[in-house]
């Protein structure tokens, strides 16, 4: 097979692919919508750019990944975060798109029906600031939820107002306010169930994502 008949396969089975993830997208979460539609465009780009399998096949890895990078800042921030979270119950994990997640319960964040940042997120909040002045081509989001208590009118602008809280305390300790965008999902994104204290308890929380997009690298 020469190079132009691989190039013009990998296109084929690139749009292809693209075609059947987004119509088959409804059933998936943010992340992965996007690792997947991405790794059909990223083939894409791999062929356009090198017309060779070799290429497609790195510019589908790049593809999946959403544009973010997984670099030595981002480890190092990581193992920062888990040793300043430990025991505390908080999540801190990679994601599939290389994205750094904090999962912060209740018990850490915020009082039931209150936007107001609790003593123990502040070392929290404190350690992930540090070192963020440094590196300007990351990006903050903070994402906001709540449990199925009360009606949307009130825990979808709660859950924002909670993400606000925690975006404020980190402008204020240096972090550019233009850097984080935030966002409140109300009771609509639920990780446990409703229907017991405990669970209502896991789904009161907030989500830092922090990420580095792969061209910043460069």
């Amino acid at each position: 097979m020469n190079i132009s008949t691989s190039s013009a396969r990998l296109t084929t089975v690139g749009l292809t692919a693209v075609a059947l993830l987004i119509g088959g997208c409804a059933n998936m979460s943010d992340a992965q919508r996007s690792a997947a539609i991405g790794a059909g465009v990223g083939a894409l780009a791999g062929a356009a750019i090198g017309d060779s399998s070799k290429s497609a096949a790195i510019g589908a890895g790049v593809g999946a990944l959403g544009g973010y990078i997984w670099s030595n800042q981002m480890a190092q921030k990581k193992a920062a975060m888990e040793q300043a979270t430990a025991g505390t119950g908080v999540a801190v994990t990679q994601t599939a798109d290389n994205q750094l997640k904090l999962n912060i319960p209740s018990d850490i964040s915020f009082d039931t029906g209150r936007a107001n940042i609790k003593p123990n997120l502040q070392p929290i909040l404190n350690q992930f600031a540090q070192g963020l002045s440094s590196q300007p081509n990351t990006e903050i989001r903070i994402i906001g939820h709540t449990d199925s208590t009360g009606s949307d009118a009130v825990n979808n602008p709660l859950s924002i107002n909670r993400a606000a809280s925690a975006r404020d305390y980190l402008a204020a300790r240096g972090v550019d306010s233009r850097r984080i965008q935030i966002d409140g999902r109300g009771s609509r994104e639920p990780i446990a169930d409703n229907s017991s204290e405990a669970g209502r308890a896991k789904n009161r929380r907030i989500e830092i994502f922090l990420a580095e997009r792969a061209n910043a690298a460069r």
